[in-house]
């Protein structure tokens, strides 16, 4: 249903897109629109995850110099029938983590250094085996092509406020039209972004709680994580908000605002989920010893 959901929620964004190039300069408005989509996207495929990683200045580690992370991904990786992907480490206080890449034969996970320190080794598997099934979703590339045709949707509407469009014969709609479309237009492309990555984060909980084999150490990593992000600082994401929905939780302070604008469900509705999912693990195990008798 949540890959249904994903699917419809991409091409609304798509359609909006073209939408937006149409009511601001007619077909032709609606070619340019497509033409830089697909540019835009060719260069997000091929350059977002070395964006990203730069931008957090992620230092790339192997098993000489982060031997227990390296070794836990490499473990969670060989669980999951997955290709090894790269390891980076974020000198961030803040707890946190992301993954990126176009596929998983290129894909890298990133933890900053404050998870690794208030995290178990347990909890700290949850949370890439997260990551992990992120990357075997290809969510990395799902959420940075929403990302990608969110930002063109404002600079569409961008340059409508500034240079007004097309000309009246090859504009659907009025300049009141188009003062509404720029207005308009980047706060709905936001909300369908955000709503896609909303989607994608139950389902990497549910496979990454599977992968890992403990839904509860999951559970009690986002509690800590949650907890962490709302005290430190974490200055990149910050000055980068548009990388905010990457992270297993929320690394931005604005956590006042309305969910609509979220950019992951409630931290709380997630750890529910997860330990309704180790309840459901156990109850059949349960009914099976009860079966059995004290004597199996």
């Amino acid at each position: 249903m949540n890959t249904l959901r994903t699917g419809l929620l991409l091409a609304a964004l798509t359609a909006l897109f073209l939408g937006v190039g149409w009511l601001i300069g007619g077909g032709t408005g609606m070619v340019v629109a497509f033409g830089i989509a697909v540019a835009m996207n060719v260069f997000a495929y091929w350059n977002a995850d070395k964006m990203v990683l730069a931008m957090y200045r992620a230092r790339p580690v192997d098993r000489a110099s982060a031997p227990g992370l390296y070794a836990i991904v490499e473990e969670l990786a060989r669980r999951a029938n997955m290709p090894m992907p790269r390891v980076y480490l974020i000198e961030s206080e803040q707890p946190n983590a992301f993954a990126t890449g176009r596929n998983p034969e290129n894909a890298a996970i990133a933890a900053t250094a404050g998870l690794l320190r208030m995290l178990s080794r347990e909890e700290l598997a949850g949370v890439l085996a997260h990551e992990l099934a992120h990357v075997k979703n290809r969510d990395t590339l799902t959420m940075t092509i929403a990302a990608t045709i969110a930002g063109a949707i404002g600079m569409l509407a961008n340059f409508a406020y500034f240079f007004g469009g097309a000309s009246s014969r090859e504009q659907p709609v009025g300049p009141i039209g188009v003062l509404m479309v720029a207005i308009l237009a980047p706060i709905t492309a936001t909300l369908v972004q955000l709503a896609v990555s909303r989607t994608r984060e139950y389902d990497a909980d549910r496979e990454g709680a599977e992968i890992c084999g403990q839904p509860l150490s999951l559970a009690s990593a986002l509690a800590k994580i949650e907890r962490g992000a709302r005290v430190i600082d974490n200055p990149r994401a910050e000055a980068n908000p548009a990388t905010a929905h990457l992270f297993i939780v929320n690394p931005l302070h604005a956590h006042g605002v309305d969910s609509l604008f979220a950019t992951h469900p409630s931290t709380a509705n997630r750890i529910r989920r997860l330990q309704e999912m180790a309840q459901a693990a156990v109850a059949p195990a349960a009914a099976a010893a009860h079966r059995r008798g004290p004597w199996g």
